[in-house]
């Protein structure tokens, strides 16, 4: 049904179409009945499917990434398609607009991305509102954490707290995103100095009344391998939970799309991404010696794709551009492959 569809969605603008979209289904989802269906049509329930991972219990393992959700705004509508858990975000302190216009684009011949979105959201006190007033229906909830444009990296430590303590009620774990290339100079933040000085500052604040989150690091899959050992002793050193891999990419390698496409700036998601998230996934699993738990996301259209995730290394796993070229069946079709692993 959604491939029928597809072509018509595909003429609209990516972030015009995103919104009618979610607009739709929630208008959808307050007709009575409407939300059982579709949760019969695209849930597959079954116990071999359930994992604990960071001390969290996840009714299946094939999660929403970051960036489809900013503003904690379509999770009951998403939770109808299947998914064990939904990561919102990514939230900054202050509300942003993001970068101008278009800022999301399509490589159909690549089933691949580009987003330059720029952290636009509407602030972490509106999204701890709306997730304060959440019916949880069983999925687990991911705080997506960064930094406003305008706040400088030395300063930037202070933007994470702030997002931490708003959402600390109201998420199940944290990832510290310092990997989107779509905010100058947000990268340099996975240089080892500033990274350790951000994790450990959370780390340190991670009880509140005796109770603890998750925090986990979302990384870009352009890292050398030099930086992915130096990933791993952070990880190590500061005890956090794991480790997102992949982020976007600013790579354009073995594109077949237009050039004026290939040439627009921004960060590289989808199918090009598979080979290289699945790579990172590897390395730091086996360099590592499984010594903390990956989620990994990148590139995943099909059943085969999650499995090589997993059968790398992840113990979790993500979709998103995945989840635009082949609509809501995809949650189904992973957790049935996984079911025959």
């Amino acid at each position: 049904m959604y491939q029928l569809i597809k072509p018509l969605f595909f003429r609209f603008e990516p972030e015009k179409i995103h919104y009618f979209v979610t607009g739709t289904l929630k208008t959808l989802n307050k007709i009575w009945g409407v939300s059982s269906l579709l949760k019969k049509i695209f849930t597959l329930d079954d116990p071999r499917l359930e994992r604990e991972v960071f001390g969290l219990k996840f009714k299946n393992p094939v999660g929403m990434a970051a960036g489809f959700d900013k503003n904690a705004t379509s999770i009951a509508e998403l939770s109808n398609f299947g998914f064990g858990f939904i990561e919102i975000g990514t939230v900054t302190p202050l509300p942003q607009p993001g970068n101008e216009k278009p800022r999301m684009f399509r490589l159909p011949n690549d089933a691949a991305l580009i987003n330059r979105m720029g952290f636009n959201n509407e602030g972490a006190e509106v999204a701890a509102l709306r997730l304060k007033h959440l019916k949880r229906d069983g999925v687990i909830i991911g705080g997506n954490i960064g930094k406003n444009k305008l706040t400088p990296n030395d300063d930037a430590v202070s933007d994470y707290i702030k997002c931490f303590d708003a959402l600390f009620d109201v998420v199940d774990y944290f990832v510290v995103n310092v990997s989107s290339p779509n905010t100058p100079g947000l990268r340099e933040l996975q240089e080892k100095g500033p990274l350790k000085a951000i994790l450990n500052t959370l780390q340190q604040r991670n009880s509140k009344n005796n109770i603890s989150r998750p925090i986990l690091l979302k990384i870009a899959p352009d890292l050398s391998d030099a930086q992915l050992d130096d990933i791993i002793e952070i990880v190590k050193e500061t005890k956090i939970a794991g480790v997102i891999a992949t982020n976007t990419t600013l790579s354009r390698e073995d594109l077949t799309s237009q050039n004026k496409l290939k040439a627009e700036a921004g960060g590289l998601s989808g199918k090009p991404l598979t080979k290289r998230s699945t790579e990172v996934i590897r390395y730091l699993s086996e360099k590592s010696g499984k010594a903390f738990p990956i989620i990994g996301v990148g590139g995943i259209h099909s059943g085969v794709d999650a499995i090589e995730k997993l059968n790398a290394g992840a113990d979790l796993i993500q979709i998103y551009t995945g989840f635009i070229y082949e609509g809501p069946a995809l949650i189904k079709k992973i957790n049935s492959a996984i079911l025959k692993m």
